[in-house]
C-alpha cells in the first residue's frame, strides 16, 4: 500500500475529515471531531498512529516489530505503525478500521447511531471488534 492508498482508505470512512493542526508534515484524520489516525508521511519510514483496544495493542506489538506504543500519545490506547512494508496490507487496513470503530464507539449516542448505520462492523473477525 502506498501512502496515497492509505490516505484514500482513511477518507473512505463516513464523515472523516483530514486536517493538519500540527503543520504540513502531519495528516490528522478525524470522525465527528475526534482523532482516529495520525499519519506522518515525511518520516523515514512513514508512520501512522492508530487507536487500539489495550489488549489488542499489546498483541499487535508482540506480533509485528513495526508496531510500537503510540509516539507522544497514550501508550495504552494508541499504537504507532511504521509503514515499512513489513505488515501485510490487510492487517494495516484492519488496524485502521479498528481505530475508526474505537473512536465511533466513544462518541455521543446520536453520532454513534448515525455512523454505525453506515457500516457492517459485525462482519469482522473477532480479533478486531
Amino acid at each position: 500500500m502506498t501512502l496515497d492508498d492509505i490516505a484514500a482508505f482513511l477518507l473512505e470512512f463516513p464523515e472523516v475529515t483530514e486536517e493538519q493542526p500540527f503543520g504540513p508534515s502531519v495528516e490528522v484524520y478525524k470522525v465527528d471531531g475526534k482523532i482516529f489516525a495520525i499519519m506522518a508521511p515525511d518520516e523515514s519510514p512513514a508512520s501512522i498512529a492508530l487507536k487500539c483496544e489495550p489488549s489488542l495493542a499489546i498483541e499487535l506489538r508482540e506480533e509485528f516489530e513495526a508496531v510500537v506504543p503510540g509516539y507522544h500519545l497514550n501508550k495504552t490506547h494508541w499504537n504507532t505503525v511504521f509503514l515499512d512494508a513489513s505488515i501485510p496490507d490487510d492487517e494495516i487496513k484492519n488496524m485502521i478500521r479498528h481505530s475508526y470503530v474505537r473512536v465511533v464507539k466513544g462518541l455521543a449516542k446520536m453520532a454513534r447511531l448515525r455512523l454505525s448505520s453506515t457500516a457492517d462492523w459485525d462482519s469482522w473477525s473477532p480479533r478486531w471488534t
